[in-house]
């Protein structure tokens, strides 16, 4: 079977609504005709038996179960089955998004339009609302990505446009790109490994687009809110480490400023850990910055100089 995409699906929840919901808009969106040719994996992390594709409703074609390694991990798993049998583009989604008809048609036309394009993301809509929730990530001088547009209204999305930084809950990847940068840093577990991979992938000529004609809309927060603080120590611990491998050192001082003065705060504990893992990760990040520099003559340097 030649597909136009493979699509990979991450869930830490096994069968339910959640998942469900994601998979059938896949399904409907796949149903429409003229749409693309697809095969559907879904990659599961939440421990649980291996369960037949079939019960996770229509159109999915693989199930794989992996030890929870992280979302990064998890995500590698399912692009390395997709690239196995194609060369297609790979398009990784959340489970908590659900899609609009046309979303993969309007990815897949922007990725051909240049081939150093190496990701096109979706327009991401608060499910439910007209507020947008993603059209690209953005760092701040304290290396703290945000996502841009969060919470404006849909009239205000504007056209297709470059982006710096693409968010992983739902993105279109070359193979080519996943291929020269290897994917996923599964060292970040959780959060900014999307970060890490767009900076990276930059560093080596890839550009990345936001196209808000593809409309995907994400519910958000379910699985995360149940790791209680040690959300907080990944995000923290792993946006020191995404400032110690790309932003310049004024930034990477604020940053590590900005994680001291949270010591003061609850929960202290995560912040604490979070600045220790942030210390320890300082030197092989560099390392891999300095590696970058001599490997593609020059590096990503976030924040003024």
């Amino acid at each position: 079977m030649t597909v136009a995409a493979s699509i990979v699906v991450v869930t830490h929840r096994g069968i339910g609504e959640t998942v469900w919901a994601c998979l059938a808009s896949l399904a409907s969106a796949s149903d429409v005709e003229g749409a693309p040719l697809v095969r559907t994996i879904v990659v599961d992390n939440g421990g649980g038996p291996i369960t037949p594709a079939g019960d996770y409703g229509p159109g999915v074609d693989d199930v794989i179960c992996v030890e929870n390694r992280g979302f990064g991990a998890a995500a590698n798993a399912g692009i390395r089955l997709a690239r196995r049998t194609s060369a297609a583009p790979i398009a990784l989604l959340n489970d908590d998004v659900e899609v609009d008809e046309g979303w993969l048609s309007v990815l897949l036309g922007a990725l051909a339009d240049n081939d150093r394009v190496g990701a096109v993301q979706p327009m991401l809509l608060r499910h439910g609302t007209d507020l947008i929730n993603s059209v690209g990530v953005n760092l701040d001088r304290f290396a703290a990505g945000s996502d841009r547009g969060i919470g404006v209204s849909v009239g205000m999305a504007g056209a297709p446009s470059a982006i710096d930084i693409f968010t992983g809950g739902a993105v279109l990847f070359r193979a080519a790109f996943l291929d020269e940068t290897g994917g996923f840093d599964e060292r970040y577990f959780l959060y900014y490994e999307d970060v890490d991979l767009a900076l990276r992938g930059a560093e080596m000529g890839w550009t990345y687009r936001c196209d808000t004609g593809s409309v995907v809309h994400h519910h958000g927060g379910a699985t995360t809110e149940a790791l209680g603080d040690d959300r907080v120590r990944y995000q923290e611990r792993n946006r020191l480490w995404t400032a110690a491998r790309f932003a310049s050192p004024s930034m990477l001082a604020r940053a590590f400023w900005l994680s001291i003065c949270k010591l003061r705060h609850s929960p202290r504990g995560a912040h604490a850990q979070a600045l220790a893992g942030g210390l320890a990760g300082l030197p092989g990040a560099l390392a891999r910055r300095v590696a970058a520099r001599s490997r593609n003559c020059g590096a990503i340097v976030f924040g003024d100089g």
